[in-house]
């Protein structure tokens, strides 16, 4: 399972699901999108918007999201440690 998260420097809730995936060990990308214009074209190509964190795990898109949604939607996909 390949997770990419996209993230902005200095967003709380980014900073929050990269706590959660450093406390249960979720292998994972992260991909900075202020930094790097590619990053962020692919951030709105992929979903419709330019908010973070979002996460691409394996082609579904979790847009917008906060550490709650994020574990939860990582405990019904049965992700190791959650």
């Amino acid at each position: 399972m390949k997770i990419i998260l996209y993230t902005k420097t200095g967003c709380p809730w980014c900073k929050g699901v990269l706590d959660l995936f450093a406390e249960k060990k979720v292998a994972f990308e992260e991909r900075e999108v202020r930094g790097n214009p590619k990053y962020f074209e692919e951030l709105v190509t992929k979903s419709g918007q330019t908010k973070t964190p979002t996460l691409d795990i394996d082609g579904f898109i979790l847009a917008d999201s906060d550490k709650d949604q994020v574990a939860a939607f990582l405990k019904q996909k049965g992700i190791a440690g959650f």
